[in-house]
């Protein structure tokens, strides 16, 4: 089930730009709107992504900012699930437990570098390193 309004939110929560390309999560294909579950009535979201490459460093890193831009956007009566879709990177396992386990999101978010990086990739003048 989805809501509509649910559904802008979320179109709109999550055009930010991958930290390694100069493209949206949208034009490299790692997030689409197929990719994201909606269900108002329980108050539950699920996106699924999916990184540039197997082996990609910055995995956690995006899903993580998708997460944070959700915790931002969303009513907090939300529950939100970020995972790698499966098959699609060699640490998915690992990663999804990281990106879902509420103890570990915070720690990463008190880390001021993760955090800084967080917030560079959800400005919205985000430029990538180089």
């Amino acid at each position: 089930m989805t809501s509509g309004l649910c559904n802008v939110c979320l179109r709109n929560s999550l055009p930010f730009v991958d930290p390694e390309h100069p493209y949206s999560l949208e034009e490299l294909k790692v997030v689409s709107e197929d990719s994201i579950e909606v269900d108002d009535k329980l108050s539950h979201v699920r996106v699924v992504f999916t990184p540039t490459v197997e082996h990609c460093s910055m995995a956690t890193i995006i899903g993580l900012c998708i997460r944070v831009k959700l915790m931002r956007s969303l009513p907090s009566r939300f529950k939100v699930d970020i995972l790698v879709a499966p098959g699609t990177h060699e640490t998915e396992a690992s990663i999804n437990k990281q990106l879902n386990d509420k103890e570990r999101v915070a720690a990463a978010l008190e880390n001021p570098n993760l955090l800084e990086i967080v917030e560079e990739c959800l400005s919205p003048s985000f430029q990538t390193w180089t």
